[in-house]
């Protein structure tokens, strides 16, 4: 996919980044990302882009931006995938703690509890479950 590709009210907008393969977004933008006015309503750049050039995002899915640049619509940096999926890979608080291995103190989460009236789920280490319980009776 090449950015001539793009119709031009897009394309003078975009710039590509030799290095990184990145499409940059030099228009508006609302947190990092792109915003282009598309039938009388503000857009993310990256969806109007991905949907030219490759097609519809299937509704309930979100676009993960695998060069995590927020700024880039190029559609093959960005792959559609759930939000969960994209929450768990990206940098924010709920990606880095599905991705820690081990407690704080170093030991390896091996125990998964539920708490709560709604039954979430939780990590634990057992050997800090042990631990405080001997210190408790």
């Amino acid at each position: 996919m090449q950015i001539d590709a793009l119709p031009d009210r897009l394309s003078s907008r975009t710039i590509p980044e030799p290095n990184s393969g990145c499409w940059l977004w030099l228009g508006g933008k609302r947190h990092g990302y792109g915003n282009i006015v598309s039938g009388n309503r503000q857009r993310m750049a990256h969806r109007v882009v991905y949907e030219i050039l490759v097609g519809p995002i299937p509704s309930g899915l979100v676009c993960d931006h695998l060069c995590r640049n927020p700024a880039c619509v190029n559609p093959g940096h960005i792959e559609v995938v759930s939000d969960r999926v994209n929450l768990l890979r990206g940098n924010g608080w709920s990606g880095r703690h599905a991705r820690r291995t081990s407690c704080p103190k170093g030991h390896l989460y091996d125990y998964i509890g539920s708490r709560g009236r709604s039954g979430g789920t939780y990590r634990a280490c057992k050997a800090c479950l042990l631990e405080k319980q001997r210190r408790n009776t």
